[in-house]
């Protein structure tokens, strides 16, 4: 059997309705595609999501401003114990890691409010074109 067989055998294209179309084409049988209004899409989930790694930035910028705060003065307070260092080890640790998520989460706030500026702004001019307002 040679390949083209092969695959018309397994996508059906010898029997009309049996193979792979897209969801929106149209097909032998029906005779038309399912377009319309069946996809929403919008700016919004952009600018949630701006507001959340807001949010996330805010909250990791506080958490690091707290754990210094509570943490000054430790190491002379607690010389000659033998958890001074391991104290010092994981404080610098978790310093390192809020500060990563915290400068993550800034970079992204401004990523997804521009990806939704922009994406906001496309659909201006998509939906102008469709009612013919915008340029070709």
């Amino acid at each position: 059997m040679a390949l083209n067989e092969k695959w018309a055998e397994l996508f059906g294209h010898d029997s009309p309705g049996t193979g792979m179309n897209l969801a929106s084409a149209a097909t032998p049988v029906d005779g038309g595609g399912r377009g319309g209004p069946d996809l929403k899409v919008g700016q919004g989930p952009w600018t949630t999501a701006s507001a959340v790694a807001n949010g996330l930035h805010t909250s990791s910028a506080t958490a690091l401003t707290d754990m210094n705060t509570a943490s000054e003065g430790v190491t002379g307070a607690t010389e000659g114990f033998t958890s001074t260092a391991a104290l010092n080890e994981i404080r610098t640790s978790w310093k390192e890691r809020l500060s990563a998520v915290r400068d993550e989460c800034a970079r992204l706030e401004g990523a997804l409010k521009s990806a939704g500026k922009e994406f906001g702004e496309q659909e201006t001019r998509t939906k102008q074109r469709f009612e013919g307002e915008g340029p070709k």
